[in-house]
């Protein structure tokens, strides 16, 4: 198959691979990735055809664009090569064609003079169509990669553009012009990243069970899907003075792909029932194609749910008393188990995902892998990817799963649900908010940071 030369922007390195590869996936193209690395934002890959990278790249929001492949090499002696062997057949249709050469440099410079020369050293194409920088037929970029501190590249690299991305949608999303948002937004770029690798597309539906401004729903109905979500704040989705998410849709003229949002924590969700015990066969009602989210860490203040906390009678049957009609009213709310809740999205996901349905899940962790949270399973879902997000002794992960088939899930392994776990205050149910604030940082300077009235920055959450 034909090689093409997507060009990486050198940003979420760790998302990147994952984001081509669930597009390959949704737009039900053969892909086989030839070149890749972390390091480089060149990255090689085989397609059938001009047509197949079109539809690959254009919601690309980690990629800058796609290229045919017409050589490569280790120095400049051996591109030349490499492009009379690969590319001589293309250059007769090209020989009147309007064109354009430009050089892209990773890590590297060229004088203006040098530029020209490199350009100039490929007259042998005999291109003797006119010169137009803007608007091209063809348009050519001759790709060098430089090691950190070097003089002269390692790898080159010359493509004739085929087709751009999605990545302007950053910019149209970005949170400065948004319509509604709040201090845990999550940002436009990463929020749309996390729709593509749930496979957000026409005709499907996805749902956000931690909404707060509507971020994710945003997102997914950017490239066409329906989406919906709930908060157990109630504010955050109503909004203030004119401002809801709501208006976020409409800000985007995509009102039309809102479903709508509701108040509910996600083990008291109207959506299903009652969360069951077991994840039995008969309980599932598989009708999500995605869910998308970032759950509250439980770091600014303890995590919770409806319910009465212990000593106050059972807590979710404390709930449904007649004071719920009162002007006013507050539910009450309990301590929960940072580990149950992730247990309960994975659960929730497996009873009302569909077939291959997906879901999309921000969850935190140490950078110390002797304090590292483990990734949650479930015998329905299979992990598709991994991406990590960075920050200084801490990092959030973007978990995705597929929703296996019913006659693919081994039965045997399926165990009950975990209640909300031990303890009745915020560290005792919640490993992380306990390591951010005991085990991410120095304990000797600890107690000076305390004195002087210093507080860790707490992490983004939805």
């Amino acid at each position: 198959m034909p090689e093409y030369l997507v060009r990486l922007a050198q940003v979420h390195e760790s998302f990147r691979k994952a984001e081509l590869e669930a597009l390959a996936e949704l737009t039900g193209i053969k892909m086989e990735i030839i070149l890749y690395s972390e390091d480089s934002p060149f990255c090689i890959i085989s397609l059938r055809s001009s047509d197949a990278a079109i539809h690959l790249i254009t919601r690309s929001i980690l990629s800058q664009g796609i290229y045919e492949l017409w050589g490569r090499g280790t120095s400049y002696t051996d591109l030349h090569i490499s492009v009379r062997a690969l590319s001589t057949p293309k250059w007769a249709q090209h020989r009147t064609s309007s064109f354009r050469f430009t050089l892209d440099s990773f890590r590297g410079s060229r004088t203006s003079s040098a530029q020209r020369s490199i350009i100039e050293s490929f007259s042998y194409m005999s291109l003797d169509g006119p010169i137009r920088m803007k608007d091209p037929t063809l348009d050519l970029c001759v790709f060098e990669d430089y090691t950190l501190n070097a003089s002269e590249p390692h790898a080159l690299y010359l493509g004739a553009f085929v087709a751009g991305s999605g990545r302007a949608a950053k910019t149209t999303y970005d949170l400065k012009k948004r319509h509604y948002i709040s201090t845990t937004s999550m940002d436009a770029e990463l929020a749309l990243v996390t729709a593509n690798l749930a496979l957000a597309a026409p005709g499907k539906l996805f749902y956000d069970p931690f909404m707060g401004t509507g971020g994710f729903p945003v997102a997914v109905a950017h490239f066409g899907a329906i989406g919906m979500g709930s908060d157990i704040d109630g504010r955050s989705i109503r909004g203030k003075g004119g401002r809801d998410v709501r208006g976020n849709f409409r800000q985007y003229g995509l009102e039309g792909l809102y479903l709508d949002g509701f108040i509910s924590d996600l083990t008291n969700s109207p959506m299903r029932g009652c969360m069951g015990e077991d994840g039995g066969e008969s309980e599932r009602g598989a009708w999500l194609d995605g869910i998308v989210c970032d759950p509250p860490y439980g770091v600014r203040e303890g995590l919770k749910v409806l319910g009465l906390k212990e000593g106050r009678g059972d807590g979710r049957k404390g709930v449904a008393h007649d004071r719920y009609q009162e002007p006013g009213y507050i539910p009450p709310k309990r301590p929960y188990s940072f580990t149950a809740l992730l247990d309960d999205i994975l659960h929730f996901a497996s009873l009302t995902l569909v077939e291959n349905g997906r879901l999309a899940m921000w969850m935190p962790t140490a950078n110390d892998e002797d304090i590292e949270l483990a990734i949650p399973t479930h015998p329905c879902l299979k992990i598709v990817s991994v991406c990590a997000q960075p920050f200084n002794k801490w990092s959030r992960r973007l978990l995705t799963y597929r929703r296996l088939p019913d006659n693919e899930v081994d039965r045997s392994l399926l165990i009950p649900r975990r209640e909300c776990g031990a303890g009745i205050h915020a560290d005792e149910l919640n490993d992380f908010r306990r390591k951010y604030f005991q085990g991410f940082k120095n304990l000797e300077s600890e107690g000076a940071e305390e004195q002087a009235g210093a507080l860790p920055s707490p992490p983004p959450s939805q």
